[in-house]
Formats: C-alpha cells, sequence, structure tokens
C-alpha cells in the first residue's frame, strides 16, 4: 500500500510538531528491487543488528561500574564458543546485506528537502545519511576493536584510544547516527510489518522511536566520556 504525500495544512512548523509520525517515509519507499528484499532489510535492522547495538551498549555501560566489572564481563564475551562463526552468522553478514542494500537504497532514492522542506523529506534524508554514517563507523569499529586489537581489549585500550579526541569525536559521532538509524528505523519496522498501520499507531511508533534513540544516545555518550575521563558514575549502585 502506498501512502499519500503528505503536504502541510498549517505552515511547516505546525506540521513538524503537530503530526509528527503521520507522514514519516519508508527508508525504502523508492526502492526498485523487490518486497522480499524490502521486508529483509527492514527485518535485518532490527534483529540481529539492532538487538546486538542494545547487547554491545549494555555490555559496554559496565565501564561505568569500574575497570574490573568491565574487563570481566569483556572476557566472558570473548569466551563465547566458536565466536569467530556465531559472529559471522548474527553479525557480520547481517551487517553487509543491510549496509549493502542500504546504499543501494540510498543511490536509488530521492529527496528534496530545500524545495519541499516537510518532515518526511527531512526524516527521509536523515535516516540515509545516518545510516551511511553508522555503517563507515561500524566498519571502523569493527575492524579496530576486533581484528586490529584481536578481539581482546580491556577498558584500559579502550580509554586510551578515547583518550585521542579524533577517536573520542568519531565514536560520539558514529554512536549518535547509530541510535538515531536503529530509532528511525523502528518506525520504519512496525510500519513494514503491519505492526502500525492507522495515523495513531504510526504516530506513537514515531515517539516510540524518538525515545528510543535519545535513550541509546545518552548511553552511547556516557560510555565514552566514562572510558576518556576515567569516570564510574554507576560504581556506587552496580557491584
Amino acid at each position: 500500500m502506498v501512502r499519500p504525500a503528505c503536504k502541510p495544512s498549517n505552515g511547516y512548523l505546525y506540521f513538524v510538531f503537530a503530526h509528527i509520525g503521520d507522514c514519516m517515509p519508508s527508508a525504502a519507499a523508492e526502492s526498485k528491487t523487490s518486497y522480499l528484499l524490502d521486508k529483509l532489510h527492514s527485518l535485518s535492522g532490527v534483529i540481529p543488528i539492532g538487538a546486538f547495538l542494545l547487547e554491545h551498549l549494555w555490555s559496554n555501560s559496565y565501564a561505568l561500574v569500574s575497570v574490573r566489572k568491565y574487563d570481566d564481563v569483556s572476557a566472558a564475551l570473548q569466551g563465547i564458543p566458536w565466536r569467530v562463526f556465531v559472529e559471522a552468522a548474527v553479525l557480520w553478514l547481517p551487517i553487509l546485506f543491510h549496509g549493502f542494500y542500504g546504499l543501494y537504497i540510498w543511490w536509488s532514492g530521492k529527496s528534496n528537502v530545500l524545495g519541499h522542506p516537510w518532515m518526511s523529506n527531512w526524516m527521509f534524508a536523515l535516516q540515509r545519511w545516518s545510516g551511511i554514517v553508522a555503517f563507515a563507523f561500524i566498519g571502523w569499529h569493527v575492524y579496530t576493536e576486533r581484528f586490529a586489537g584481536h578481539g581482546r581489549t580491556n577498558y584500559h585500550d579502550l580509554a586510551q584510544a578515547m583518550a585521542d579526541p579524533r577517536y573520542l569525536t568519531f565514536y560520539l559521532i558514529g554512536v549518535s547516527a547509530a541510535s538515531f538509524h536503529f530509532g528511525n528505523g523502528l518506525w520504519n519496522f512496525a510500519c513494514k510489518w503491519g505492526i502500525a498501520v492507522t495515523a495513531s499507531s504510526q504516530r506513537a511508533a514515531a515517539f516510540f522511536g524518538a525515545a528510543i534513540t535519545v535513550a541509546l544516545t545518552f548511553v552511547g555518550v556516557a560510555i565514552a566520556l566514562g572510558f576518556h575521563n576515567y569516570w564510574f558514575p554507576l560504581g556506587t549502585y552496580v557491584q
């Protein structure tokens, strides 16, 4: 089903704040590929990639507890049996599919935020660009932490890396882009898979995605600053 084009009725600002979620675009709205690939692309962004993002931030948040706690959790993850095969099946291959198919969508999609500055165009453009930044960030992060570090990095390794302003800046940009892409992608997923069908449910899904974006961005930034400053704000709450 193709949704009708969005047209602001009482000016741009009224449309943005009063109708958010009504007309946000599907990230693959103009894709020429098959219905199945579109579905799989949307699904892979939530499971397993989105699930991994949540787990990764959860595990890394132990860096805000103590050095020892983070290293214990990291060592447990590094000791997963058949680690390489598990990572390839549930992480690397889905990310490659989602990323390269997303690049195809970016290349074939069209938006005109300057000529038609509606929420739908802005969200479509932001979803595309945040996806490109997130894809580059994930590739860089996997290379530096998994391959260059041989998958054996500990707290002090990451703290030393975060001491570099360039590393810290790219990490902050990357985790913010990944958080936005996932949060907005949840709306896209809910619409594509028939979870949010009515205008009210789509609006609720949009606000839910926005809340997820804010929460994950906050956690990711806190973790990065924790490494950078040897900061342990959760040390008195979690043992």
